[in-house]
């Protein structure tokens, strides 16, 4: 399935404003907000943290899945897609970073 079909089949994220990506030593290291350009990120990844607890090398592989062709774009044009490329690292390095949801207002 295309990117945007699989958009629609993960839950709404209407609720949230960001997500906090925290790695082993309770640094945040990134977040994902609820904005034009990251929205569909944020979809993603609160879907694998809901699956999976966190964004574990398996999520990661289901979440290069879900993004189905801006996978390979990404993997074809290293730093176009910084949330993809995120995953592709964690898979690579074997790592996890868990989430914090910080919810909308």
């Amino acid at each position: 399935m295309a990117f945007a079909d699989n958009l629609k089949a993960m839950p709404g994220v209407s609720h949230l404003c960001a997500l906090n990506l925290i790695d082993a030593a309770d640094s945040i290291v990134a977040s994902i907000e609820n904005k034009p350009g990251q929205a569909g990120s944020l979809v993603v990844y609160n879907h694998l943290a809901q699956l999976y607890g966190a964004i574990t090398p398996e999520a990661a592989k289901k979440g290069l899945e879900l993004y189905a062709e801006h996978t390979e774009d990404a993997r074809t044009n290293p730093g176009k897609h910084p949330n993809i490329d995120r995953l592709i690292g964690l898979m690579e390095r074997g790592e996890t970073l868990r989430v914090k949801q910080v919810f909308a207002v």
